[in-house]
């Protein structure tokens, strides 16, 4: 009986460290992948990957953090797609090899180990602005959902559009351009539900805190626990391996609430 009573002790431990994932989803869904190119305004070529599901929900919009790609997104795409929901994901132009590559990055000249500057952070908007534009085409309630400096520009493409937003997801958002009151001034325009979260970090929390408190209608704030990562990696378990599994129920539990 020792024995027996250790092994459980044990195996509640190992739960505890690796805990299971979100509610799984009650029905099965027929998931496809397809390439897809976009010209933003300004003639750039923006690469990206469309997630296509069975009977879609909504069509969230994933725009990755600085120094990475449309491949952060890797395993999260799939993910949200048993949940019934479809997703483009692209590779701004501020950006780089963190995930494994980036198209349009390379397009445009940037070289590898590149650190962007806020001026470049933003002039990857006209990026998120093309994948929005084709996202309208679909014919489905259309998700922002960004991360770090993209968290940020998700505001100001929410505030410009109102009625084409059904809702803003936003992972470690920060004043990252030169205006330092240029996210907050957006968020304060922004009629959509939102959700932020963050790493496990003072400054980051205070930050996203600082952002969403602008916002005037429906918003939501997940501040983790245990881990905690930046950006849309707190999603990731290799990179969060304690608070991956939290941060994914909170989200979910959003966007069902949003788009159910």
């Amino acid at each position: 009986m020792r024995g027996a009573a250790a092994a459980a002790l044990a195996l509640v431990a190992l739960s505890a460290c690796h805990p299971k994932p979100a509610n799984v989803p009650k029905e099965a869904r027929a998931i496809s992948a397809e390439p897809v190119t976009l010209t933003a305004a300004d003639g750039v070529k923006v690469a990206g990957v469309y997630t296509g599901v069975e009977k879609p929900k909504a069509l969230i919009l994933l725009f990755h953090q600085a120094e990475s790609g449309r491949d952060e997104y890797a395993t999260i795409a799939p993910r949200l797609a048993t949940w019934g929901y479809a997703s483009l994901r692209i590779d701004q132009r501020a950006g780089g090899d963190l995930f494994g590559g980036n198209e349009t990055a390379r397009g445009v000249g940037v070289k590898p180990g590149h650190i962007a500057t806020s001026a470049e952070y933003l002039a990857a908007k006209p990026d998120l602005e093309a994948a929005l534009a084709w996202a309208e085409t679909r014919k489905l309630p259309v998700i922002l959902w960004g991360s770090s400096y993209s968290a940020s520009l998700a505001f100001l493409l929410a505030a410009e559009h109102p009625g084409e937003v059904k809702a803003v997801l936003a992972f470690s958002p920060g004043e990252y351009f030169d205006d330092a009151k240029l996210v907050r001034t957006a968020a304060a325009k922004v009629k959509a539900p939102v959700f932020v979260t963050s790493a496990q970090d003072g400054r980051e929390i205070d930050a996203a805190r600082d952002i969403l408190a602008a916002v005037p209608g429906e918003k939501e704030q997940f501040v983790p626990k245990q881990g905690g990562v930046h950006g849309s990696s707190t999603l990731l378990r290799p990179k969060n391996p304690d608070g991956a599994e939290p941060a994914w129920a909170a989200v979910i539990a959003f966007l069902q609430k949003v788009a159910p």
